[in-house]
This record gives C-alpha cells, sequence and structure tokens, in this order.
C-alpha cells in the first residue's frame, strides 16, 4: 500500500570513501565522514547512530550498533561528475553522461565580453580561486568600482559575487539569469551561482541570500513523475534551485543547515501528502570548501541533534530516507568536492530496520524509491529497495 508522503535529506557533502574511479577525478583516498571524524578525535551522533550511520562505514565515536533503527548502505555515483547539480539529478533518476563543462583557466574572453555587455559595466577576476579568497583580494577593487568580481572552481559553475551596499541583492540576481541565459550548449555550466557579501576590506562575510541558478535538467527525473501524478513536491534549501524549479511546487529557501532543518521538520508538521527534498548545504559551503575539519565535525553534532525534532514531525507512517550529494574530504590539500560513495538510511514503513542495502549501483535508486512508496509508476534509472510489505 503506498504511503501519503515521503521525505528525503540530503547532508550535502557528507561522503564515506572514495569511488573506484576517484583518481581519475583527483580525489584519491577521499573520505569525507571517515577522516572528519579521526581529526575531530572522534564525533558524537546519537541520532545518526541509533538509525546505522556506524553501520555504512566505521566512523570514530560512532558504534556500529547491533539493531539500527533504518535499514542502511552506501550509493555509487554513474553520472560523469561530483557536484551538487549531477548528484540531486542522479538521486531523481536522471544520469549525467557527459560532464559539466569546467575552466581552471577562467572563462573565453567572447563569454566574458558578452556579459559585460549584458550588464554594462566590466568584470574582475575570470579565474579559478576560493570564494573567500578572491573577494578578500578583489573585494577593495569592486568597492571602488562597482565591477562584480567573477570566478569559478574546479566544479561547473560561474560564480558571481557582489557587495550588497554596492549591488542590490535583486540586482545581482537579475545579472545571473543574464549569465544563465548565455551559458548554454557547449558553455552549458551545471549553475551561476549569486554571492552576496557584506563588511569592509580585511573582513568581509558572504552571505545567506546565495542563489543558485541551474541547467534545467536535461532528461525526464522522478519530480517530474510526482507532478503528473498531481503530488506535490516541497524543496527546501537550494533543491529548488538544482532543478530550476522544475516539478517543484513550493521552494523555501533557508538561512543555514539549522533553519533548513528546522523547515524540514515545521513541513512534516504541516504537509500531508506528497514528496518534502531537503538540502543541508553548509557542510559542504562553509567548512568543505574551506577545509575546516573541526567545524565540519561541530556542525555534524549540531545537524544530528536538530534531527530530533524531524524525526519527532516525521510520523510513524512516513518514509525517511537521508544521504549525500558527493564529498568534500576537508582533511585533504584539495578544496573541492570529492568523488565519493554516499551513506543510505531508510526508516519508516517500506523498511526493515537493520537491513543492509548493500552498496547501491546509482543514486537513482532512491528516486526510484520515494516513486514507489508514493505508489507512481517510474521506468527511468534507478531500483527501488521499498518494500510494500516491510
Amino acid at each position: 500500500m503506498p504511503v501519503r508522503r515521503a521525505i528525503l535529506l540530503v547532508l550535502d557533502s557528507a561522503g564515506v570513501g572514495a569511488l573506484p574511479d576517484a583518481a581519475a577525478y583527483g580525489d584519491e583516498g577521499s573520505a569525507t565522514l571517515p577522516h572528519v571524524a579521526a581529526a575531530a578525535g572522534g564525533l558524537r551522533l546519537p541520532h545518526l547512530e541509533h538509525l546505522g550511520l556506524g553501520r555504512v562505514v566505521p566512523l570514530a565515536g560512532v558504534t556500529p550498533v547491533d539493531a539500527p533503527e533504518a535499514a542502511f548502505g552506501r550509493m555509487a555515483e554513474q553520472s560523469a561528475g561530483k557536484d551538487s547539480t549531477t548528484g540531486h539529478w542522479e538521486m531523481m533518476g536522471l544520469i549525467v553522461t557527459t560532464p559539466f563543462p569546467t575552466y581552471p583557466k577562467g572563462f573565453p574572453r567572447e563569454l566574458t565580453t558578452a556579459f559585460e555587455r549584458a550588464i554594462g559595466r566590466p568584470v574582475l577576476g575570470n579565474r579559478a580561486a576560493s570564494g573567500t579568497a578572491i573577494i578578500d583580494e578583489l573585494g577593495p577593487e569592486h568597492l571602488r568600482t562597482g565591477q562584480p568580481i567573477v570566478y569559478t572552481s574546479a566544479d561547473s559553475v560561474f560564480q558571481i559575487a557582489a557587495h550588497e551596499e554596492i549591488v542590490p541583492v535583486e540586482r545581482l540576481y537579475d545579472w545571473c539569469r543574464a549569465a544563465r541565459g548565455l551559458l548554454v550548449g557547449e558553455h552549458g555550466v551545471s549553475r551561476v551561482i549569486a554571492r552576496p557579501f557584506i563588511g569592509t576590506p580585511g573582513a568581509f562575510r558572504r552571505t545567506d541570500r546565495r542563489r543558485d541558478f541551474s541547467l534545467q535538467p536535461t532528461g525526464r527525473t522522478v519530480l517530474d513523475a510526482l507532478t503528473d501524478a498531481r503530488l506535490p513536491v516541497l524543496a527546501i534549501g537550494k533543491v529548488g534551485d538544482l532543478f530550476a524549479e522544475r516539478g517543484i511546487l513550493e521552494s523555501v529557501h533557508t538561512r543555514d543547515d539549522l533553519d533548513g532543518l528546522a523547515r524540514t521538520a515545521e513541513a512534516a508538521s504541516r504537509v500531508d501528502r506528497g514528496f518534502i527534498f531537503a538540502n543541508v548545504v553548509d557542510l559542504d559551503t562553509v567548512y568543505g570548501h574551506r577545509n575546516d575539519a573541526q567545524g565540519y565535525a561541530r556542525r555534524l553534532a549540531e545537524i544530528d541533534a536538530a534531527l530530533a525534532p524531524l524525526l519527532a514531525a516525521r510520523g510513524a507512517e512516513t518514509p525517511l530516507l537521508i544521504s549525500a550529494d558527493h564529498g568534500n574530504d576537508p582533511t585533504t590539500p584539495s578544496t573541492d568536492h570529492s568523488r565519493e560513495y554516499v551513506p543510505l538510511l531508510a526508516l519508516g514503513p517500506g523498511f526493515r530496520a537493520g537491513v543492509d542495502l548493500g552498496t547501491r549501483r546509482t543514486f537513482a535508486d532512491v528516486g526510484a524509491t520515494v516513486a514507489a512508496a508514493l505508489g507512481v509508476p517510474w521506468s527511468g534509472a534507478g531500483s527501488s529497495f521499498w518494500e510494500e510489505e516491510a
């Protein structure tokens, strides 16, 4: 018997070990959660421990309990890439076989010229860089000139940083939409990202008004199937941005991970039908990209504590899945995403507590499972592990 609603929580970047092809991505040996646990001298994650996280992968401080409350396993990524768009699309059944373009030497002059024409001013930067570092470096010149800071990373992103007192956030969003319109075809980057910041030289700080402007999904997703079946989809965090709002009835943008979890718990209390799809991103953006293993460990503990209201609001009749979209090991020299397995915890009807789901061959098994649980036909990628009789 299908259920009325299901919840998926994505812990952005919480990988559990290098995939077999990690070396091809420069990520051999990466293992985000195990390495964070070791660097922190052990983690204290009682809720995730009871669900079975310690059975997914050995983690210092997290007991591999004999009778976890959830089914557990890990998933491999089939798509070509290791970014959030690729990971989330694959979870919803869309496997990306051609990598999104990247620009380690900056964007071609014809692209930046077209963008400068569109916004009526030149740009600063145009190179691969750490976001906080390039803002610290070029922020003073941006304050003097009003020219936006354009940069990229190892991911397929076109990022635009601007001080909120120099460029109003809505104007920055308009600039991002202009860039999105230019970045198509062979230059179809995964995301255009607005990076507003505040502060003074030497004390700049990025704000929570970041926005991602993704490509439209290039094929059908489980979200499309749910929409066709007239089941509402509520997206929390950056999920709506990653799918360009396609297949989503309502999007809730959040300030940080704890706000995201609070919004997810609130949604679980009020939404009695459909799919709640949430992402909490600070593990990645605030700690992973800045190689802050201690901060990553502290935020994991805060997330674990904040799971309590969600677990209570979920109710016994609602399946809850917890996973990740890629890795971002803060203990390696790299500050970029890493190609890793991701954890899988599945709690509630349709999942047998303590069952080892093994290594799933694709993230798409999550989407297939959501569709099966909600009684929606899905013939795309992925194999459901939802058991109607469980």
